[in-house]
């Protein structure tokens, strides 16, 4: 058996453990017992989660691609791409998540066979760090260095550079919820080059998709003041904290008044197309996610587009991810339709 064929084997396994609840499936296929655990936790809230809305998995699959490949005569490194396709059925209706999964997998020779010895995530749902100021703002620099992955292309917003503040805004512009829903699905799975890409991008994307929706800037040239981006200048970057720090976005929303506003709802069926949801996985008061809606379920609940661990279709309450907790608590954001 080679490499590939054990690397295969544990996908396939990974799939069905997920479909069945238990990361049993997978003893077989990986070496890495702490690995198993955590899984394992994930897989049984994931099913939890089916059963408590009376949704039938029906079927998974799973789309491989190698994207970086180390060997060596008893060992291989592979960092792979799995596009996970889940199928599901409430009452009559049928519905499809997807999500894009990247792992660093060790793969080592031993006993004559292949078999994977440790898998760990590339990507997580937690922000980074950051020191509070203000309304929760993070401090500057330091913190927004380790925030980004790498430069996307070149870009300036100049459409927004000459709008001034808000206040200035002559007209009142009504939210394009179906827009903002749209572009949310045409770049849940890979970044708009347009924008820079940052290692921790669920904010930096909803922020995108509110401003697909017709959600007007407020350009203030301050990272900690307004709302806005107008990407590089050089080697400066030029964007506020509200747009890609998830703690100062869901404060900018909560605190605004004008222009992009909004207000917090208690049950998350009242959330529609094009709106919010915030998440603070240690409920300590900082968030650490946030995620746009792009629809409904058949229990009229709210599906969501997300990056970092990009996802489609997800249901909200992300109680399969790595990072929620039993003190996670949402904040379910009512975008204002005028602004």
């Amino acid at each position: 058996m080679s490499w590939q064929t054990a690397l295969y084997n544990y996908v396939h396994a990974k799939n069905q453990a997920e479909l069945e609840g238990s990361a049993a499936p997978l003893e077989a296929f990986i070496a890495d017992s702490a690995y198993l655990r955590k899984q394992d936790v994930c897989f049984r809230r994931l099913l939890n989660c089916y059963r408590d809305r009376d949704a039938k998995l029906l079927r998974g699959e799973t789309k491989l691609r190698l994207t970086g490949v180390r060997e060596s005569a008893q060992e291989t490194i592979a960092e792979i791409r799995m596009h996970r396709l889940l199928h599901y059925q409430i009452g009559s209706t049928q519905h499809l998540e997807e999500r894009i999964e990247t792992e660093r997998v060790t793969i080592d020779h031993a006993a004559n066979r292949w078999q994977v010895r440790h898998a760990e995530a590339l990507q997580a749902e937690k922000s980074l760090p950051g020191k509070s100021r203000g309304f929760g703002m993070p401090e500057p620099e330091d913190f927004v260095a380790g925030l980004r992955r790498a430069p996307s292309l070149p870009y300036i917003n100049h459409s927004i550079l000459n709008s001034g503040a808000q206040e200035f805004a002559p007209r009142k512009i009504i939210y394009n919820r179906p827009k903002a829903a749209e572009y949310a699905e045409t770049w849940w799975k890979t970044p708009n080059p347009k924008y820079e890409e940052f290692e921790v991008d669920c904010t930096n994307f909803v922020s995108q998709c509110l401003f697909a929706g017709g959600a007007p800037m407020d350009y203030t040239g301050k990272r900690d003041l307004g709302w806005w981006y107008a990407g590089r200048r050089g080697h400066q970057e030029l964007w506020s904290f509200s747009w890609a720090v998830a703690n100062s976005l869901q404060t900018f929303l909560s605190h605004s008044r004008k222009g992009l506003h909004g207000h917090a709802v208690d049950d998350p069926r009242e959330l529609q197309q094009g709106d919010t949801i915030s998440y603070d996985w240690d409920g300590d008061g900082r968030f650490q996610h946030n995620v746009i809606v792009i629809g409904k379920d058949a229990n009229d609940m709210p599906l969501v587009n997300a990056h970092t661990y990009n996802s489609r279709n997800r249901y909200w309450a992300y109680k399969d991810s790595p990072a929620w907790t039993e003190r996670t608590k949402y904040v379910f954001v009512r975008v204002a339709d005028e602004m």
